[in-house]
């Protein structure tokens, strides 16, 4: 459970910046996109190739 102090004083927009930062870091919204359907293993490991083959291709077009 995430949990914000929130001084006397402090304000309402810098507490829910704080809040969304530390929300977005626990990855909760991306797991449950993930858990909506089954993914097979082997269809998991195609996009991971795929992405690798992608970056490497970045990685060589910069240098």
């Amino acid at each position: 459970m995430l949990s914000i102090q929130v001084k006397e004083g402090d304000n309402i927009e810098r507490a829910l910046k704080q809040f969304k930062k530390k929300f977005d870091q626990t990855k909760t919204m991306k797991q449950l996109r993930t858990r909506r359907e089954f993914v097979k293993p082997s269809v998991l490991n195609r996009e991971m190739r795929k992405k690798a083959v992608y970056k490497n291709g970045l990685n060589l077009k910069a240098e």
